[in-house]
């Protein structure tokens, strides 16, 4: 069993497993040269020998003890045909939806459309630089999609004022994500995922109110789903208050925490395995700071089951020489 597993099922506190959110991805060199070559982000998620190539590229280079497909949330609205680019310096621009469209699409056509993806995990999973690790995959929990499917952008801040009118709309659409995230999260499985993240990065724009229904039922029925295949399951409210109730009432396995959460308090109140925490922006600091940070997470969680993780993902600019040295303080600990 991997150290990850074993935190999340044996409920482990002795070792601190540790790998990074978008360890694969813009601060290494070697995926910056593939990233020259392949301009287009949904064609390089949808080619399963690169895409394959670039999740391994941190796990060749530091010791991290879980390879995450390279893919993207969004993966899930291109499967249901909503038109998706990536704009450099900008993120993702979204079409229109088409709910009649989207309400015909039949599971063959969706999985077709991404079956890479797939693919791209069983290269992971069979290579031998993923023995003794764990391999995750994900999909972005209901509500956040839904934000991008509607918005059509990133959100940044907040959002639009008119973004809660057409109510038909939105209960469609949070019906037809649950049946394709749940084929989406199978077919991860299938292929060789062990674990699966519910990334909720939108999760903090909603008022208390808005919680149950959009995120909390939504996110529940995912989680269900995955136990149901005997698959841990890991969630990131990114940005929620509560994460107390978010645990009681969405019981997932293990929560993510972001940055902006007070970590002893989380120890203190949460009884599940905890992920994440430290700010991204440590990396971009010295060593001795790095260190003493990270040392900060690990001795409030020295008696708790802990995955060592940042708060978010990594940053582009941050120097792998960090990354190198961050792992190896998560190690010698």
């Amino acid at each position: 069993m991997s150290p990850i597993n074993q935190v999340i099922i044996n409920k482990e506190t002795k070792n601190k497993p540790i790998w990074i959110m978008r360890q694969a991805g813009r601060y290494l060199p070697e995926f910056r040269e593939i990233r020259k070559q392949n301009t287009d982000f949904i064609k390089l998620c949808l080619n399963p020998n690169l895409a394959s190539e670039i999740t391994l590229q941190p796990l060749k280079r530091f010791e991290l003890d879980a390879a995450i497909i390279f893919s993207d949330i969004l993966m899930l609205p291109y499967g249901l045909k909503q038109k998706i680019e990536f704009k450099k310096n900008f993120g993702p621009i979204l079409g229109d939806i088409n709910l009649n469209e989207i309400s015909k699409l039949d599971e063959i056509d969706f999985v077709e459309r991404i079956y890479p993806v797939y693919k791209a995990i069983s290269l992971v999973r069979n290579n031998p630089i993923t023995k003794n690790k764990s391999t995750i995959g994900f999909v972005g929990a209901p509500w956040t999609l839904l934000v991008y499917m509607i918005n059509k952008q990133s959100p940044k801040i907040k959002l639009k004022d008119d973004f809660f009118k057409d109510d038909f709309l939105i209960n469609r659409i949070l019906l037809i994500l649950e049946k394709f995230l749940k084929i989406h999260i199978k077919n991860q499985i299938d292929n060789g995922a062990e674990i699966i993240q519910i990334f909720d990065s939108w999760a903090g724009l909603l008022d208390e109110k808005h919680l149950p229904n959009y995120v909390y039922i939504p996110t529940l029925s995912l989680v269900e789903y995955v136990k149901s295949l005997n698959i841990p399951v890991i969630c990131f409210p990114r940005g929620i208050k509560n994460y107390n109730e978010y645990c009681n009432l969405v019981k997932p396995d293990v929560i993510c925490i972001d940055y902006e959460v007070d970590p002893l308090k989380i120890s203190k109140n949460i009884k599940i395995p905890v992920q994440g925490g430290m700010d991204p922006k440590i990396l971009l600091t010295e060593k001795e700071n790095l260190k003493k940070e990270a040392k900060r997470y690990l001795d409030i969680f020295k008696d708790h089951p802990y995955i060592f993780n940042l708060g978010h993902g990594i940053l582009p600019e941050t120097d792998p020489n960090m990354m190198d040295y961050l792992v190896k303080t998560v190690k010698d600990y």
